[in-house]
């Protein structure tokens, strides 16, 4: 049990292992193979210069699939707890998925991106809604300046969103918890490190994590059964 305390700020870093348990797949950890090729051959800047039909082949079935998933009690026990502390929780997802708002979260921040979004590859034209899935002989979508749409995803090599933001919300935690997280992406591997420091640390997940020595205490199990009865506010 994590006990939260009126005076505390919780910050609370998802990553794949969450909506893995609503069925989309981590590919991560399946062995990071799709299709036999290793997602930096399609999910990297270099991928969309050389073949951006590709690239949008493996994220329309990504559409696809989390199209069909739905929210797990993990998501939804994180809803409620943004509704019990306001702003006195950050949570920020290495997934791109909308399980949390489908589960009545309103504030996560998603520092890969968001997968049903989209944005020019050229202009500063903000990202915009896209549920579109672009099958192999379709026609890669223009911008009006000429670029082309591209998914609204952060890609090996490229730097991820709001890291302002997610800085100061580690600065100010005194709580720090990892759900579902391998322990390996940077940057969000190091986040545990900066909070310990000054933050409890906690991980919650199936399987420990490469960085598990970082942390407080590391409940093992799925997230699912695990986040609805963690959290007791004092």
């Amino acid at each position: 049990m994590i006990k939260i305390f009126p005076q505390d700020r919780v910050f609370i870093l998802t990553g794949a292992g969450l909506s893995a348990e609503s069925g989309i797949p981590t590919f991560r950890g399946s062995g990071g193979l799709w299709r036999n090729y290793r997602m930096e051959e399609v999910a990297s800047p270099e991928a969309w210069q050389r073949d951006p039909r590709l690239v949008w082949e493996f994220y329309s079935l990504r559409r696809r699939v989390a199209r069909a998933a739905k929210p797990n009690p993990g998501h939804f026990a994180l809803a409620e707890l943004e509704r019990a502390l306001g702003d006195r929780l950050f949570v920020v997802t290495q997934n791109v998925d909308d399980l949390d708002e489908q589960a009545g979260s309103r504030r996560v921040i998603h520092m890969h991106g968001e997968l049903w979004k989209s944005r020019c590859d050229r202009c500063d034209r903000a990202p915009f809604d896209d549920a579109e899935v672009y099958e192999p002989f379709r026609e890669i979508p223009r911008c009006p300046c000429g670029g082309q749409i591209r998914p609204y995803v952060c890609w090996f090599g490229e730097l991820p969103y709001h890291l302002d933001r997610i800085q100061a919300a580690l600065d100010a935690c005194t709580i720090f918890v990892a759900v579902g997280t391998s322990g390996v992406v940077e940057p969000a591997a190091s986040f545990v490190a900066h909070a310990r420091s000054h933050a409890q640390s906690f991980y919650v997940g199936p399987e420990a994590p490469v960085n598990q020595d970082a942390f407080t205490k590391c409940f093992l199990g799925n997230s699912g059964e695990l986040l609805p009865k963690l959290f007791f506010l004092q």
